[in-house]
């Protein structure tokens, strides 16, 4: 495993990571989401030049588009809660409350 491999693999783990332990406030979710799909990126973005294939260059474009609405679906999220609730943290949104 090259080294650059191993970054990616260990940036989408620690994201993980940060996603399963750290969820306190809705704020930090979300950017451990983003930076999961930012590890997912630029290994696709590469994958296409490595391998010499250009059929699957509108891949990364696609999963970039979806990233982008990911994460404007989730600050819509952020506002909404925090004008409802009057803070981000994560342990106020109880869905059986509603």
């Amino acid at each position: 495993m090259s080294p650059l491999h191993f970054s990616f693999y260990s940036a989408f783990t620690f994201s993980c990571l940060g996603l399963a332990f750290h969820r306190t406030h809705l704020i930090s979710a979300l950017l451990c989401l983003e930076s999961m799909m930012l590890s997912m990126f630029i290994p696709l973005s590469m994958w296409p030049i490595e391998n010499q294939t250009p059929s699957f260059t509108l891949v990364p474009i696609l999963m970039l588009a979806f990233s982008a609405c990911e994460a404007g679906a989730g600050l819509a999220t952020l506002v909404a809660s925090t004008r409802t609730h009057g803070s981000d943290h994560l342990h106020n949104l109880n869905l059986l409350q509603c």
